[in-house]
């Protein structure tokens, strides 16, 4: 097993050209959000934007819309049909025409999109590099991987031990061992850049397991996960742009995301303790973070 450093991510921190422009790195579409977990879909779409994408859209939920865009200005929202609070299968269509019209470079789904009928087969029919995380592997788990995987387009799967036991229908992971088998199977199965997160987060993309060396109990609270989600989509969207998006630079992204997202919780914790470091903090310690890994 090897360890991501510092030195790993600096290699693989995506380059800021002085001539770029906001094309320059990437467009991201966030499909998420419900009616009662609204901050996630914002969290992850804010936390793209911090990590360096140049235009990030959240599509959610046509009720959240207006607290979305109070949230976050600088997000671009596109409103969904939904039922009981749920993106519903009407927004298909809708996702559809706004990839044909404004060609995102890639898109997320599941931060707080709760039992939405829609997340599969958007998975299946986007014809986008994706990032799955959250209730997006919820609803894969109750589908079957089958449903969506292989698929043509390079992909980045996020679970927990929960929900990646619940995706290869195993007990969930209590020891490394298991971990790493069940981090290898999942990219096995799927193709796609695999993540078991928690602590000392596993990731796998073929030869060698990988395991993050930064964050701890600070990190444990809701919507940690939705501003990782985020900041993986939006490392990625840079990389793919200046590298082309496949399974080298999705793993390039994952090693950027997890271990500034792991040291962010590390530098909060030591100003704000491990006890009250909230999700939103992350993202105010992420400059800080940069810094002391890149520059």
């Amino acid at each position: 097993m090897k360890k991501i450093t510092r030195k790993d991510v600096k290699k693989s921190f995506p380059a800021r050209p002085l001539t770029a422009n906001k094309g320059t790195f990437g467009r991201v579409l966030v499909v998420a959000g419900s009616a009662s977990m609204t901050g996630a879909a914002v969290l992850c779409a804010k936390s793209a934007l911090m990590a360096g994408a140049g235009l990030v859209t959240l599509a959610l939920p046509e009720s959240r819309q207006q607290i979305a865009a109070s949230s976050a200005p600088e997000v671009i929202t596109v409103p969904l049909p939904e039922t009981d609070g749920l993106i519903n299968l009407h927004a298909l269509p809708v996702l559809d025409a706004y990839i044909k019209t404004r060609k995102p470079s890639l898109a997320v789904i599941g931060p707080g999109l709760g039992a939405s009928s829609a997340a599969v087969p958007f998975m299946k029919q986007c014809g986008l590099p994706l990032v799955a995380d959250a209730d997006a592997l919820n609803r894969l788990a109750a589908s079957g991987l089958d449903a969506v995987f292989p698929r043509r387009e390079p992909g980045i799967l996020t679970p927990h031990p929960g929900e990646m036991g619940r995706l290869l229908k195993e007990p969930v992971a209590l020891d490394e061992p298991a971990r790493q088998y069940q981090v290898q199977t999942l990219f096995e199965r799927t193709g796609a850049v695999s993540l078991i997160k928690g602590y000392g987060t596993l990731v796998y993309a073929g030869e060698d397991t990988w395991q993050n060396t930064t964050g701890g109990p600070a990190l444990a609270k809701a919507g940690s996960g939705d501003v990782l989600c985020g900041l993986i989509a939006g490392f990625w969207a840079q990389l793919g742009m200046a590298n082309g998006f496949d399974t080298q630079s999705a793993f390039q992204a994952v090693l950027c995301g997890v271990y500034l997202h792991g040291l962010c919780g590390d530098l909060a914790a030591k100003d704000l303790t491990d006890t009250c470091v909230l999700a939103g903090d992350l993202l105010r310690y992420l400059p800080a973070a940069i810094k002391k890994t890149v520059q």
